[in-house]
């Protein structure tokens, strides 16, 4: 175990008082479960999720917080309760060390160092962190991700009854009756056999809205073309009247908004940051993408339903909002020759999906997403905004999160070299510009 937590978070981390620990030491400790708390000293939401969280820490570990010392071997470990088996670890986007210091004072769990800058953008970027507070939690043996929505594991299971909060399948979590905006209800086990959107929405929302109205065309198109295909309301409306005006917009079906705990599983199940986000399942309620929106808007006649992701993506503007979700290899072409952009997916597709295969087999998602852009409006302000050379071809890796930018300016761009440019980056062997 310890030679996983060592590759993610290094070999040391501090408590609120700077005391250095032993990340080896977890293992000795009989840590299973690891939680990622992602969150800014500067931010009021993280300073509130820092006041529960802190008591809900508190609960799980009880008078024995400390538990066994770093050196407490593995028999000590098997005694511990499995709810003690339980570390935080504060992952900070703070500038400041002052700050950063005085907001982890107090925190009973541990952080990573400040100057650990590298390595906490790595950790951001590999969960795909967009919004802080978030708090995901991991096996601390195998690294999966067991939740991705730690802040609802809070406040729906305040004293860990349901430790370790792994997923549960999606039949089990929707069990129940589901409703139509004519009032009848029916049973979930109706949707056997069916592809299924989860659409996480609220009426408040304004891209919700504008969703919602697109959505209910290609739910037509997509019942009309013989398809068997479901769509389940989840609201984050915030009274039921606002949710039965929302839901009497909709042909589809819902989760009754009076039964929170059900919305709230599956929020967890999909670890939900952000509406609108709609998550599309086959029939076995496996999920086939998490970009249901991305699809929707892209493809207007419903042709490439269910939506199976695409290795190489053509950048637009439904999808650009992508590029701040990790690192993205894009490579710009020349769009007035017609077969340009086909060429250069085909060019990249091959090495695209010996990556994402890779991490797929370790249940993780891939590192880099990938993107062939055209000459438009929105590629010339990307361009503008990286301030990035007017060359075509030119391949580029952009982290957004990170403000870095790599550029591959040659005149042929080939196989090998898309595939040695994106191993370097991968193996952290490329020098980053700034954007």
């Amino acid at each position: 175990m310890s030679g996983f937590l060592e590759e993610l978070l290094g070999e040391k981390l501090v408590t609120g008082g700077g005391e250095e620990v032993d990340v080896h030491s977890l293992g000795a400790r009989g840590i299973s479960l690891l939680g990622l708390y992602f969150g800014c000293s500067l931010s009021a939401p993280c300073a509130q999720l820092s006041a529960s969280l802190a008591a809900f820490y508190g609960r799980l570990r009880g008078d024995a917080a400390a538990g066994p010392g770093p050196g407490a071997g593995a028999g000590a470990a098997a005694e511990l309760e499995p709810r003690r088996r339980l570390e935080i670890v504060f992952v900070s986007s703070d500038q400041d060390q002052r700050q950063w210091q005085d907001f982890v004072r107090d925190m009973p769990w541990l952080a990573l160092p400040y100057k650990e800058k590298h390595r906490k953008l790595k950790l951001w970027n590999k969960y795909r962190i967009s919004n802080i507070p978030s708090l995901i939690f991991l096996d601390a043996t195998t690294g999966k991700v067991v939740c991705r929505n730690g802040l609802l594991v809070i406040r729906d299971d305040p004293e860990g009854l349901e430790f370790p909060w792994g997923p549960k399948p999606f039949r089990e979590v929707i069990a129940g009756p589901l409703l139509r905006n004519n009032g009848q209800s029916l049973e979930s086990s109706s949707l056997e056999g069916s592809h299924v959107g989860v659409y996480f929405s609220a009426h408040w929302c304004p891209p919700c809205r504008s969703l919602t109205r697109v959505l209910v065309e290609s739910y037509r198109k997509i019942k009309e073309a013989g398809q068997s295909f479901e769509i389940i309301f989840v609201s984050a409306d915030r009274s039921e009247e606002s949710f039965k005006q929302y839901f009497s917009e909709m042909p589809w079906l819902a989760v009754p908004y009076t039964d929170e705990a059900r919305r709230s599983r599956l929020n967890r199940l999909y670890g939900i940051q952000g509406i609108p986000t709609l998550i599309v399942l086959d029939p076995q309620g496996e999920v086939i993408t998490r970009q249901g929106r991305v699809e929707v808007l892209s493809d207007e006649d419903c042709r490439e339903f269910p939506w199976h992701p695409k290795p190489v993506l053509e950048l637009s503007d439904s999808n650009a909002t992508q590029l701040n979700e990790g690192p993205c290899l894009v490579l710009f072409v020349d769009s007035e020759d017609d077969g340009e952009s086909e060429a250069a997916k085909q060019l990249i597709q091959p090495i695209a999906e010996k990556i994402i295969a890779k991490y797929k087999a370790k249940e993780e998602e891939a590192p880099l997403l990938f993107f062939v852009a055209g000459e438009d409006d929105m590629t010339d302000s990307l361009r503008d905004y990286t301030n990035l050379p007017e060359a075509a071809p030119l391949l580029t890796i952009l982290d957004m999160s990170a403000r870095a930018k790599y550029v591959m300016d040659v005149e042929e761009i080939t196989p090998a070299i898309v595939e040695a440019f994106v191993n370097d980056f991968l193996a952290e062997k490329l020098k980053p510009e700034p954007i």
